[in-house]
């Protein structure tokens, strides 16, 4: 079968893209933590700076007790003289210090540079304290910047390449979808000729225990002719549902596996107390009821019996229980995996049961399966009220 190849280059390309990131990203993080750092240090250094002109300026104002010293103002800096208490002599800072240390301090967004003055020098202060507010959006913005140009890069050169490395799987799978499309028409042209012919013969002549054999086994080539059938088409085509009578439906079925049961005198019984119509597509119901009468016969011992019951339940759903009385499954978790089989000496590849999944997964239905090994299994599928037509419905 053909793999999606849209699918697989989304999927991949995005795990590529972000495995790549994160290789990339990397740097950007320790460049965004070395810009930090280097605007910490401007900061100081500014602070630094504008302390500098503020004693320059009481160094050239000087001793004057009859002059006005105009305390310098700057837009995005305060400053302010303390004591050696920390009381305010003049002060144009208006939120609480972090510290009375020296040095470069910070406290939020907030920066502040203390530093120690020389006693009684300038207006009786000991201390001169710049405050300022720093920013880290233009960093940050440069940072969102430069990841997303990195993310959209990777994201278009991952899905340039995948798509050109993805070329020669698609053609190869189409080739082999083609030779299995083709495999699967070859297959049911004698199938189908078989069939006729000994239909025919037993019209014309009596029946007899070698045809009967043919017969079964056809029809179970024609089960796993029609699950290969499925797996090919249930990604291309649209499975519509439509109004089924399911106890006829399940009738039918059941008599379509009594020759393979009777060659193994297996007595397969079918027993409904009801008559409900789902609406559900036919392929998919007969995958989920093919597979598992199909199962059923295949772990039965010989002169034993299978019994199907359809029933109504509580709330308005309708089950299906088919249950077997033979070898039974050592792993019933296991039974839906792919390619799982518990007996490699039977028949079959083990896809039947993972279609049913599949078919179940995406439908208002429930399995539930109790298995005893060496005593039996039931298989029981509640197609929920939600695919039950009433009476009412039907008529429309």
């Amino acid at each position: 079968m053909i793999v999606d190849e849209k699918k697989f280059v989304r999927r991949y390309s995005l795990i590529y893209t972000c495995i790549v990131s994160v290789i990339l990203l990397a740097p950007l993080y320790f460049y965004v933590k070395h810009k930090i750092n280097m605007q910490e240090v401007r900061t100081e250094v500014e602070l630094k700076s504008i302390q500098s002109h503020i004693i320059n300026a009481m160094d050239s104002f000087g001793n004057n007790p009859d002059g006005t010293f105009e305390f310098p103002k700057f837009n995005s800096y305060q400053s302010g003289l303390y004591s050696n208490t920390f009381s305010t002599i003049y002060s144009q800072i208006k939120e609480p210090l972090p510290s009375f240390m020296p040095g470069y301090h910070s406290e939020g967004l907030s920066r502040f540079l203390i530093t120690a003055l020389p006693p009684q020098k300038y207006f009786f202060a000991d201390y001169l304290i710049t405050e300022t507010t720093i920013s880290y959006t233009d960093i940050f913005l440069e940072a969102s910047i430069i990841a997303f140009g990195i993310l959209v890069l990777i994201l278009l050169l991952s899905f340039y390449f995948l798509n050109s490395f993805s070329v020669p799987f698609k053609r190869v799978n189409e080739k082999l979808d083609e030779f299995i499309k083709e495999s699967m028409h070859e297959m049911n042209t004698p199938l189908s000729i078989i069939n006729v012919n000994v239909d025919l013969f037993n019209s014309i002549y009596e029946s007899n225990k070698y045809l009967s054999r043919i017969k079964s086994a056809t029809k179970s080539l024609a089960t796993i002719y029609n699950d290969m059938d499925y797996l090919i088409k249930q990604n291309r085509i649209e499975y519509k549902d439509e109004l089924i009578d399911f106890e006829a439906f399940v009738k039918e079925r059941v008599e379509y596996f009594e020759l393979i049961c009777q060659l193994n005198n297996i007595t397969l019984s079918l027993h409904a107390d009801t008559r409900t119509h789902i609406r559900f597509n036919p392929t998919k119901l007969q995958r989920i009821v093919d597979n598992t009468l199909s199962n059923a016969i295949k772990f039965s011992h010989k002169n034993g019996k299978i019994d199907v019951y359809i029933h109504k339940n509580e709330n308005g759903g309708i089950s299906l229980v088919v249950q077997d009385y033979g070898q039974g499954i050592k792993h019933p978790e296991k039974i839906t995996n792919p390619y799982y089989r518990e007996h490699e000496h039977k028949t079959g590849f083990g896809i039947g049961m993972n279609i049913v999944k599949s078919i179940i997964d995406k439908s208002d239905i429930t399995l539930d399966i109790q298995s005893t090994y060496l005593k039996g299994s039931t298989f029981t599928y509640t197609f929920n009220r939600s695919l039950v037509v009433n009476s009412t419905e039907q008529k429309h």
